[in-house]
């Protein structure tokens, strides 16, 4: 079901590393092609064109594309009390993390009257997009407005596809989810669509009287396909974007004190998103390998999406990695910079201190990946494809920005006249010499 890949007695440097290990298929580049005139259809035609796409791929012509406030509240209203209280939960939770991330500003006196401030300010208005394919996803609703609210972001948006079971609109815990933060701009858009809406803004059809339907945001965040991702790299320039998600991706560091049917179930755990999940376990024990390939069969067997479990675990993209030791393993998956990286060894906190590329760690047997998607208070919007090795997850830094701000005296100025004129006539740029000397001396 799963295949292994032996690298005992191999020493591959960090690049061998990354080619050799197994990774998901997408082809943004391609997809990009696609979905170019999807976004330009938007751009042009606005409501119209978001209506036109919404028949043609979600299979239904929403008569709201704005989803009225009633449908929230009545959202809410109909909410499970279970799934409320968890909702609830996983707000407050992620709240007291997300509220601690917030920088701090600061003041250097870097001499007598020569003074740098650094302020953090909230991006005007957000786009927060919310997937609603294979499943419903009310936590990446959490996840991404919690952060842009604690970074104090007041305009936010969030949109999902148009449901044909829902009448055109949203799934309604995914609205019940946003009545829930107070949300109350939602619009039934999915898709590279919904990203040129929030890019380029939207105007109104005949359905709505031609009044602006969508105003343009600064940011878009949040998870999808690979069209939406191919839509979120065009639009980059235009608006801010998270990341290019692709694919969401395990692994798990273990060694022969990991319990097999922890790492089985997280391996199906993930591997239950779509068929294109990757499930990745390195371990220099073979008696740990042997027990989960036992258990995985009649583990895929019994969960509810089994085919889409069984195509992921058996795809290339993922695989139990065989290596020598620990160090072996920590070498290959910090050169794999997982989306989620769980270790699973004896002492795990001191190993987790030695990763430099991932997502997310979870450390321990009780830090399952399926915590951190719901309940923990971290944030589930995190990097994949490796770009862990570079970008970090969604958090209150992604909705900020740091604004230097400069004061000198007239005194502190002169002090560093000579020094500002003998660079600029080094750099060959006179004029910003004698911006300073025009001012004279004290």
């Amino acid at each position: 079901m799963i295949s292994r890949i032996d690298l005992r007695g191999r020493h591959l440097s960090a690049r061998e590393l990354t080619t050799s290990l197994p990774r998901p298929d997408l082809d943004v580049a391609g997809a990009a092609e696609q979905v170019a005139p999807v976004l330009e259809q938007v751009r042009a035609h606005g409501a119209r064109a978001l209506r036109d796409l919404a028949e043609r791929f979600d299979g239904v012509r929403p008569e709201h594309l704005r989803v009225p406030r009633e449908a929230l509240s009545a959202a809410l209203a109909g909410l499970d009390a279970q799934v409320r209280a968890a909702l609830e939960e996983s707000i407050r939770r992620a709240r007291l993390v997300h509220a601690a991330q917030v920088p701090a500003p600061f003041e250097v006196q870097v001499g007598p009257g020569a003074t740098v401030r650094q302020r953090w300010l909230p991006v005007r208005r957000v786009g927060l997009y919310v997937p609603g394919g294979l499943a419903v996803y009310p936590s990446s609703v959490v996840m991404n407005v919690v952060p842009a609210q604690e970074a104090g972001v007041t305009s936010l948006v969030v949109t999902s596809p148009p449901q044909r079971a829902h009448g055109g609109l949203p799934h309604p815990t995914i609205l019940a989810a946003c009545e829930l933060l107070g949300v109350d701009e939602v619009y039934a858009a999915g898709g590279a669509q919904a990203v040129a809406m929030l890019a380029y803004g939207a105007v109104g059809d005949t359905e709505d009287d031609g009044e602006v339907l969508c105003e343009p945001v600064d940011v878009v965040t949040g998870p999808g396909n690979q069209y939406v991702t191919a839509a979120k790299r065009l639009v980059r320039g235009v608006v801010g974007i998270d990341s290019e998600a692709g694919p969401t991706e395990i692994a798990v560091l273990a060694d022969a004190t990991a319990r097999p049917h922890h790492v089985v179930s997280d391996l199906v755990s993930q591997a239950e998103h779509g068929p294109t999940s990757a499930s990745i376990l390195v371990t220099d024990s073979l008696e740990l390998v042997e027990a989960v390939e036992a258990l995985l069969p009649d583990a895929v067997g019994a969960t509810r999406h089994a085919d889409r479990v069984r195509t992921a675990l058996s795809g290339p993209q993922s695989a139990v990695v065989v290596v020598d030791d620990l160090e072996q393993g920590l070498e290959v998956v910090n050169a794999y910079g997982a989306e989620h990286l769980e270790i699973q060894t004896h002492d795990a906190a001191s190993v987790a201190e030695r990763v430099t590329s991932a997502g997310a760690v979870f450390v321990g047997p009780w830090s399952p990946v399926s915590l951190g998607d719901y309940m923990a208070g971290s944030n589930h919007v995190l990097p994949t494809g490796g770009c862990a090795h570079f970008s970090s997850g969604l958090g209150v830094h992604s909705f900020l920005r740091p604004v230097q701000v400069v004061e000198y005296d007239q005194a502190a100025l002169a002090e560093v006249a000579d020094r500002v004129v003998a660079l600029a006539e080094d750099e060959d740029l006179p004029a910003h010499g004698e911006a300073v000397v025009a001012r004279g001396r004290p």
